[in-house]
């Protein structure tokens, strides 16, 4: 079929015309080529009726394209490609779908706006990240993406090139493309420093770089290259930007309505800021290089704001303050610098000023310059440059002339000055520019190696104005270059892609500008040749021009005006361009007077002199453009020749470079186009359009593909479509290929019209259309003839309902007016009814209440009456009584003021007689005789006292019998009460209650078997203690018998005393020496002696205190002690030496205190802070006396008034009462055994100061063990007292003998402590005195040849002897003071004993009288159930008595195994071990016990437990246990640190326990299976720690048992806080990676998968694909819908696997739907191919899958079906209709939807077949007023769904019902070795 064929009546064309370029019309008239036709009629499609003519058939109108390829994505997938279609395609993306960007093949084609567009968003980069380019909408994130991934993929090194017109929106093209690279090529998610600098340079340089223009407000006045440098990890370390010619005239001179760069306005802005007042600068019109434009503002602009903008940006590049101080102050000196007024000189007038110069002194024949003295601006230019003012101001109005022989002075005209002005101030702004540009490149460049790299070139686009000068023929030059680059590239990939399918073809003639490009830069070109004209002396402009048109007159792209000499022509790509000559010498050159570079150069700031200082060499390396040639004058002298290069010149070697690079990557083009010139948005221009179209290459780019195959479709897509044009005989099953084949040969004839490739068919333009024609008249038939049918069934099948309808109206009717008379009637008679009825009552209720009313009244009247008269009454009463008050209180305050005067007047007289006392008495008591006295009474008083405590023993035995008698009889009596109520008792329930009773009785007999075993191992234990006393006693014994030896072995050393005179005289020597080396150590022990004393005496006041407030039956009154012998004693030695032997000046001055023996001194210092210490101690438990006694006395009355209340109220003992005073009574006890550690610790602590430096001395060794002996003595005698008393309290009260029992074991624990310490001190004591005496036996044979006993000659070893007895003295005191001590505390016993009798007489009453006023059934029930209660209480203490006997029994053994090891050499000293274990009887077997639901764990363990526990526990094994059982370990583990109120133990234990979770989750993040491990158990423990906290709230669904373990000293509300933020961390996590691994298949499963058969979604048309990366890279998995449900589903079982709770479950997986539905909801609005019915009918039918497994998982109430709404909305908006009368129902159907995705996805919308229609505009525009009146607009109206959005979490309490009593904790753990169960 040929085209001709195609222009029939009906088809549409398009026409010529001058105002829009082309316009749509309709064929009236068919076209027959073989008649010679000459003439169409046409009819506009916006009115009227035309005939054309046509010449020939290649000259007939262009075809359109049908409606449904209106508006495609690709204009090469356009069935027909040529101009008009092109520019129409566009037109309708931009202005009726507002949609800038479009792919042309190869191109992106992007329309300037002129507003700001949410569509370059973080979520967009995120959507677009890792996707195909041909699969998502063309935008510029989409070409940056591709190069992205080519340079990750293959390492190639890629270009972006964006062109266009100025005001084009190339600059904002191009840092959107360097934003995506910053944060796709990021380390992280967001920007990092590298990225953030990449982009600070983009406002540096539009600060210095743009300009406001006529066409754009932010024009680039220059052209860049940035190089963005990437390593291996495809991250960038750096970039590089290359710039190229700067538009320097801007800087001087502006056109009408345009600007100079900004960062002059925004430093004009910040004048009046103090830091820029010293630029002196001002409004922006006050500058001359500022106003010329006459329009220095831009809409929308702050220029402060920009300033303070592209100071950030300086700092972020490293760009210091300094630094940018002096840029700005460069910058102000510009401004000021063209503010100076160059006048001309009046020869005559100023004759005195022009001396300065002999050139100046001529008669004023040559025309000369001046600079006005009083100008301002000059001084301020030289000041802010530095430099010298007199010298510029001479060099700005003359120039120097170099010759043979002599250098002349010429000066200039003002037009030469002015220019030469202008010039440096170019050159100036120039060289700063190039230095911002190097230091930008200097901070992005990175010293890491760079493999690879992204290019974005700003440049350019094609310019033409009415005058056209040297810029724009440099830039129309990059262009051509840059054009023929875009043209050979389009070439190639077409080649490509015909040799890649194996098809034949020809080759495609396309344009090459490679002539245009030789007239240019070839040998005697346009550049040679202005070069060759700017070295001649007397070059100029028109003898370049003349020049031009002798060589290139005749060449094609060559022209000269028809009216102008001044003027050429040059024929480029895209349009021809007439140039002015005019300038191009100058500009060229670009000239600037050497002495004032000179000027410059000697500035005294170093930036301005480093900005001129460099050489040639330097400035080659940069490859600036910008380069000045500099020259002393005009006109160089003959012979000179010009170094440096001409600025066309430089551009081209540039130019050449950049093209160098761009052939060496992969290139991507990006074409900006402006679509008007008013700056209006959505304003689509046609003219201005198709002539940027033609000048960037686009339709280059059409008409290459065009001459080609453009339409291409592959084998499965062409079957797909076109298998309706097929018959049966057709269609080979096995070969799609041969299907197509045969297809084609009887629909197309012409086989030159289509190619068959290996994978695809390839048509020739128009073919396509041609089989959718064929395809729509097919389908139309067929449409006919369903039609036909159709309508006759319905004609046929509306007549019998019609005729079943008139039936049944009928009989309806009839029936209707039947019972619409009969109930007219029965409402008749029961109105009547009704009304006798409703009068009745209304009267009767009238009646009754004019009869209530009058009743009431007079109640409240007689009421009102009396209540005045009682009022009256009471006041009256009230006044005498208030009266009488007032006569007595002012009686009393009398006689209170008088009895206070005369207490006043007896104390001032009695404070004075007692003053006069005191004085009296200080002086008797400094005598010796008064202290004398005192010693005596003392002594009198300790025997009184002794002989009264005698009698108080035997009165305490007495009242013990006394007692146990008591007890018996009440027993008794007890007895005699059940048996009395039990014979009173009820017949009917005698048997019932005796078989009760049975039962009780046997539980009891048992508790008592079980009491009497744990009775009788308590003995057993007893006798063992009393066996290793005994040891022990045994062990002082021959301590004290080694002690006697060694006191008789000294006084046989005192006895001998047989020397000669010589040897005496020796020793006496030697002896002398001795005692003068063991002075010092006598004096150091002496003090540590008097130390350890009073330390000791302090203990014992502590220990006494501590006794006081552990006592339970004290009545408060505290023991007052008085200080001991020793103390007085040492009070009194102090005393008297102190006043023997140092005067009261030094006493007053406290240098040393006095001798306390052997010349030592004490240690002030020390002994201060130790007394403080103590002191402080002691308050501390007088504190804590008061308040455990008022704890103790509130809980007593607590426990009573509990009981009886009970016992009235429910007749029933409440066992948990009785429970929480036990426990209370535990806490007070381990509140003691802290006081007894802390009292351990200061014992250490002291025992660290008396440490031994004179181990060495015998006589100290022997002090020692004399002390040692002593302390054995008293602790024996402490131990067998207290075993007396505590057995005695035991005997006479055995219900209340566990407190005292306790005590005891706290004792013994600390003497048995005490003895260790003792024991250890006595091995090292004899090891010392051995090792002295051998070293005295040493000492004896070295000096007096053997004899030892020469060393006692001046009985040294007496005086040791006799300070012993001494000490021994003293430690007596000591002991006699413990012994009144004992005496006390046995006092306190006794009043202990008197209290508790009285407590149990009370509360036997107290129970009597309770149980009297109850049931004897129910009187029974309280007694059995106390008695179950107290015996249960008992066996717990006896159980935990058992425990800690145990321990303390293993405590001895390691001691003494210890001891044994150390004292090898007395083995027999110590008992044997194995003997005493074998003589320990074996413990007695013990019924199971029932377990408290407690593990115990060290405080040193808690890490190893975690680390077993949380970190190396592994998901496999969890599964194999019980749910969440590390959490119920957890909380058991912390109920035991409540249970021994450890609150450092339960810190440590959460604290350790919340970084070991949050180290696993933060390193196994990866991991769903143990992510999901440890939120569940996370969750389990926050629940655990709500269920047993004790809160009501929380206790709902416990049980009792459950209740009786709630915590009970510890609040862990703040860990439970704790606990909560891990849960959500370990939440979202746990999400992420769900997330991360979800998201591949949520495309390819909801979108890409088409599950219905035979319901096509693919594209309507041949759509060129999009050459990609990805085309080639082979997937390794292919994602469907049945991939992402079964990812689902192993979600689901892992959660369901580790007991995650229900409600958290359903959480996940709602947030799992929000996600699959918010990223399958971006992906569809920014993808074309899925815009029509039948993907939104495949899209719906796979969500529906999902819903059905939301719903079978029971999730159907987790919200997760309404977080996929959006999504179904948007599939149902594609399946609807979309007419005028649908837009209520599409408005009320998208409810989820925002109006920008409404919106967009009507724009997407394809009809899949002819017979189907676009989505009218009118339609968009209905629906988008109908949204915008919504009340409802809390969606915002974003286009894309937060995809990182999460719901807020929360856990709902679950209660647990797991007995934590009986859960066992597995081997497979390894954690027995440091848990114990309770």
């Amino acid at each position: 079929m040929s085209a001709a064929e195609l222009y029939t009546k009906g088809a549409k064309v398009w026409i010529t015309d001058p105002e829009v370029v082309w316009k749509g019309a309709e064929l009236l008239q068919d076209y027959h080529d073989t008649g010679g036709q000459k003439t169409l009629q046409i009819a506009y499609e916006e009115g009227g009726e035309d005939t054309i003519t046509i010449k020939c058939k290649d000259n007939l109108p262009p075809l359109r394209n049908p409606d449904i390829l209106i508006g495609e994505n690709d204009l090469t997938s356009l069935s027909y490609l040529h101009e008009p279609a092109v520019l129409y395609n566009l037109k309708v993306r931009f202005i009726d779908k507002s949609v800038i960007y479009t792919y042309c093949g190869i191109v992106l084609v992007a329309i300037n706006p002129y507003e700001q567009l949410d569509i370059y968003g973080n979520d967009i980069i995120q959507a677009y990240s890792g996707q195909d380019m041909g699969q998502m909408d063309p935008h510029i994130y989409a070409v940056a993406e591709e190069a992205f991934k080519r340079v990750a993929r293959f390492e190639e090194n890629q270009s972006i090139i964006v062109s266009g017109e100025s005001g084009a929106g190339k600059t904002v093209s191009a840092k959107y493309a360097m934003r995506y690279f910053a944060v796709v090529g990021g380390s992280n998610a967001d920007e990092t420093q590298v990225e953030k600098k990449v982009l600070a340079s983009n406002p540096i340089m539009e600060a210095i770089g743009n300009a406001k223009t006529t066409r754009n407000d932010n024009s680039s006045r220059f052209g860049k290259y940035i190089e963005i440098r990437l390593n291996k990890n495809n991250q960038i370390t750096g970039a590089h930007m290359r710039t190229y010619l700067l538009e320097k005239t801007r800087v001087v001179y502006q056109a009408s309505e345009e600007r100079n760069y900004h960062i002059f306005y925004q430093l004009c802005a910040m004048a009046q800021q103090p830091a820029f007042q010293k630029f002196k600068l001002g409004h922006q019109d006050d500058f001359y290089y500022m106003f010329q434009g006459s329009n220095p503002t831009i809409d929308g602009v702050d220029d402060a704001a920009e300033f303070k903008t592209t100071q950030e940006a300086f700092s972020m590049l490293g760009i210091t303050d300094k630094q940018q101080m002096m840029i700005f102050q460069i910058i102000a000196a510009i401004l000021h610098f063209g503010n100076i007024n160059i006048q001309e000189v009046d020869p005559s007038g100023e004759q005195a000023q022009l001396n300065e110069s002999q050139e100046l002194a001529l008669s004023g024949l040559i025309e000369a310059t001046r600079i006005d003295r009083n100008d301002k601006h000059l001084p301020i230019m030289c000041e802010l440059l530095g430099i010298n003012q007199d010298q510029m101001k001479k060099w700005l109005c003359n120039r120097k002339i170099t010759t043979v022989g002599e250098t002349l002075i010429k000066p200039l005209t003002v037009t030469q000055a002015s220019f030469g002005r202008d010039a440096l101030a170019k050159h100036i702004y120039a060289k700063l520019f190039d230095w911002i540009v190097q230091h930008i490149n200097i901070v992005l460049s990175s010293g890491s190696k760079e493999n690879k790299f992204i290019g974005v070139l700003d440049i350019y686009g094609f310019e033409t104005f009415e005058i056209n000068s040297f810029e724009q023929f440099c830039i129309n030059y990059a262009n051509e270059k840059l054009q023929q680059q875009f043209t050979l590239h389009v070439f190639k990939l077409e080649q490509d892609e015909y040799v890649k399918e194996q098809i034949e073809w020809s080759f495609i003639d396309f344009y090459d500008n490679q002539p245009c490009i030789d007239l240019i830069e070839n040998k005697l070109g346009i550049l040679s040749l202005l070069d060759e004209e700017c070295k001649l002396p007397k070059g100029s402009d028109d003898n370049w021009c003349r020049r031009l048109y002798d060589k290139h007159l005749k060449h094609k792209h060559f022209a000269k005006p028809r009216m102008s000499n001044v003027a050429f022509i040059i024929d480029h790509f895209a349009d021809k361009v007439e140039y002015q000559s005019d300038g191009f010498l100058e500009k060229n050159r670009d000239t600037v007077l050497e002495e004032q570079l000179n000027i410059l150069k000697a500035s005294q700031f170093e930036l301005v002199a480093d900005l001129f200082n460099d050489g040639a060499k330097e400035t080659a390396k940069k490859s600036k453009l910008s380069n000045v040639h500099m020259r002393p004058g005009k006109q160089p002298l003959k012979g000179q020749t010009m170094h440096k290069k001409t600025v066309g010149s430089q551009f081209r070697d540039s130019l050449s470079q950049l093209m160098e690079t761009l052939f060496s990557t992969n290139p991507h083009y990006i074409r900006c186009i402006k679509p008007n010139d008013v700056k209006q948005p959505f304003n689509f221009e046609p003219k201005r359009a198709i002539q940027q179209l033609r000048a960037c290459g686009v339709l280059e780019t059409i008409r290459i593909s065009a001459a080609g195959y453009p339409s291409r479709w592959t084998y499965p897509e062409f079957i797909q479509r076109y298998r309706v044009l097929a018959i049966k005989k057709d269609v080979v099953k096995r070969d799609m290929k041969q299907t197509c084949r045969n297809i084609l040969q009887k629909l197309i004839q012409d086989e030159d019209k289509y190619q068959f490739g290996k994978t695809k068919i390839f048509f020739r333009a128009g073919q396509v259309a041609y089989l959718e024609k064929l395809r729509s008249d097919k389908l139309r038939a067929c449409g006919i003839m369903i039609q036909k049918h159709v309508r006759g069934w319905i004609w046929k099948r509306k007549y019998q309902k019609i005729r079943r309808s008139v039936l049944l109206v009928q009989t309806f009717g009839r029936g209707l007016l039947a019972r619409r008379k009969a109930l007219y009637l029965r409402r008749t008679f029961a109105a009547t009814k009704i009304q006798k009825m409703v009068r009745g009552h209304m009267a009767r209720k009238m009646y009754k209440q004019i009869r209530f009313t009058i009743i009431r009244m007079q109640s409240y009247a007689r009421g009102r009456f009396a209540r005045e008269r009682y009022v009256k009454l009471r006041q009256d009463a009230k006044a005498t009584v208030i009266q009488k008050m007032a006569k007595g209180w002012l009686a009393r305050r009398r006689f209170t003021k008088i009895m206070r005067g005369l207490v006043l007047v007896q104390s001032h007289y009695r404070r004075r007689k007692a003053k006069l006392q005191l004085k009296i008495l200080k002086v008797e008591a400094k005598s010796v005789e008064h202290i004398k006295n005192v010693n005596k009474g003392l002594e009198n008083k300790i025997i009184e006292l002794q002989q009264k405590l005698d009698v108080k023993n035997k009165d305490i035995l007495q009242l013990h019998r006394d007692q146990m008698e008591l007890f018996n009889a009440r027993k008794e009596i007890e007895k005699l009460k059940h048996t009395t109520e039990n014979a009173k008792l009820s017949s009917n329930k005698i048997s019932e209650l005796e078989e009760y009773l049975r039962i009780l009785k046997a539980e009891l007999e048992k508790e008592k078997q079980e009491k009497k075993d744990v009775i009788s191992e308590k003995e057993i234990l007893k006798k063992d203690k009393q066996m290793i006393v005994e040891a022990l006693n045994n062990e002082n014994k021959s301590l004290k018998d080694k002690l006697n030896e060694a006191n008789q072995r000294i006084k046989d050393l005192e006895s001998h005393n047989t020397s000669s005179d010589k040897v005496h005289h020796q020793v006496a020597e030697d002896k002398q020496m001795l005692l003068d080396e063991m002075a010092p150590e006598r004096e150091h022990h002496q003090r540590l002696v008097k130390d350890y004393e009073r330390l000791q005496q302090r203990y014992d006041n502590l220990h006494d205190e501590f006794l006081i407030v552990s006592g339970v039956g004290l009545t408060g009154k505290g023991v007052s002690r008085t200080p001991s012998n020793l103390s007085e004693i040492s009070i009194d030695t102090d005393t008297d030496t102190g006043t023997g032997t140092g005067s009261d000046k030094e006493e007053k001055k406290g240098k040393t205190d006095p001798d306390q023996g052997y010349g030592t001194e004490r240690r002030p210092m020390r002994d201060t802070l130790l007394r403080k210490g103590l002191t402080e101690v002691e308050g501390q438990w007088k504190d804590h006396n008061g308040t455990v006694e008022k704890k103790q006395k509130a809980d007593r009355r607590t426990s009573t008034s509990g009981l009886l209340e009970e016992k009235k109220d429910d007749s029933k003992e409440d066992v948990t009462l009785l429970l929480k005073l036990q426990n209370r009574i535990k806490v007070v006890e381990k509140e003691k055994r802290a006081l007894l550690e802390r009292l351990e610790l200061g014992e250490g602590e002291l025992e660290r100061v008396r440490t031994f430096s004179s181990a060495d001395d015998v006589a100290y060794s022997n002090l020692h063990v004399q002390e040692l002996e002593m302390e054995n003595s008293k602790i024996k005698t402490e131990m067998k007292k207290l075993r007396e008393c505590i057995t005695l309290d035991m005997d006479s009260n055995s219900g209340k003998g566990g407190q005292a029992y306790k005590e005891f074991m706290d004792q013994f624990q600390a003497m048995a402590d005490e003895l260790d310490r003792r024991r250890e001190e006595c091995v090292q004591l004899r090891s010392l005195m051995a090792g002295r005496a051998r070293e005295t036996h040493d000492i004896a044979n070295e000096h007096y040849r053997g004899s030892i006993d020469i060393i006692n000659e001046d009985n040294e070893i007496v005086m040791a002897y006799k300070t012993l007895q001494q000490v021994t003295r003293v430690q007596e005191n000591q002991i006699e003071k413990q012994k009144r001590d004992q005496k006390c505390e046995a006092s306190d016993f006794k009043e202990q004993i008197k209290e508790l009798k009285q407590e149990n007489e009370r509360q036997e009453k107290l129970i009597g009288e309770s149980l009297e006023s109850l049931s004897p059934e129910k009187r029974l029930e309280v007694v059995i159930e106390y008695e179950i209660n107290r015996l249960t209480s008992e066996n717990l203490d006896l159980q935990e008595e058992n425990d800690k006997l145990n321990e303390t029994l293993k405590k001895y053994k390691k001691a003494l195994k210890k001891l044994r090891n150390k004292g090898s050499d007395n083995v027999s000293d110590f008992p044997d071990l194995d003997e005493l274990e074998s003589s320990m009887p074996t413990p007695l077997k013990h019924r199971d016990r029932e377990y408290m639901g407690m593990l115990e764990v060290n405080k040193d363990d808690i890490q190893q437990l975690v680390r077993h526990l949380v970190v190396d526990l592994k998901p496999k094994v969890a599964k194999s246990m019980i749910p969440c059982l590390p959490a119920y370990i957890l909380l058991m583990c912390i109920r035991h640190t409540d249970y021994s109120n450890s609150d450092d133990k339960v810190q440590a234990l959460l604290s350790t326990v919340v970084g070991g979770i949050r180290r696993v989750v933060k390193k196994q993040a990866g991991d769903v299976n143990t992510v999901s491990l440890w939120l569940s158990n996370t969750c389990r423990l926050l629940h655990n720690l709500k269920q047993y906290s004790g809160e009501k709230t929380f206790q709902v669904e416990n049980t009792a048992k459950q209740n009786e373990h709630c915590l009970r000293n510890f609040d862990l509300s703040e860990y439970r806080q704790i606990l909560s933020d891990l849960a959500v961390h370990t939440y979202q996590q746990l999400l992420i990676q769900m997330m991360e691994q979800v998201q591949p298949t949520v495309v390819a499963g909801i979108l890409e998968n088409e599950a219905i058969v035979g319901l096509s979604g693919s594209k309507p048309t041949g759509l060129r694909g999009r050459s990609s990366s990805r085309d080639m890279v082979s997937d390794d998995h292919i994602h469907t819908l049945d991939s992402m449900l079964k990812m689902l589903d192993s979600f689901y079982a892992v959660l369901a696997t580790h007991a995650v709770d229900k409600e958290l479950l359903k959480q996940v997986f709602r947030q799992l739907c929000y996600f699959i539905g918010a990223t399958a909801l971006n992906n569809l609005l920014l993808r074309k191919d899925m815009g029509h019915w039948s993907k939104g009918m495949q899209i719906r039918f796979n969500l529906s899958h999902l819903e059905t497994w939301v719903r079978d998982n029971q999730l159907k109430d987790s919200g997760a079906i309404q977080t996929l709404e959006p999504i179904i909305q948007a599939s149902q908006l594609l399946q609807a209709k979309k007419t005028d009368s649908n837009v209520d129902s599409i408005c009320e159907m998208c409810k989820d939807l925002t109006l920008s995705q409404i919106v967009k996805i009507l724009n997407l919308y394809t009809p899949a077949d002819e017979y189907e229609e676009k989505v009218p505009l009118t339609v968009i525009r209905k629906i988008q007023d109908k949204i915008k009146n919504r009340k409802d607009q809390s969606k915002g109206n974003s286009l894309l769904i937060d995809t990182k959005y999460m719901f807020p979490v929360t856990f709902p309490f679950t209660a647990s019902t797991i007995e934590l009593e009986k859960l066992e904790v597995p081997t497979s753990l390894n954690i027995d070795d440091f848990v114990k169960r309770m």
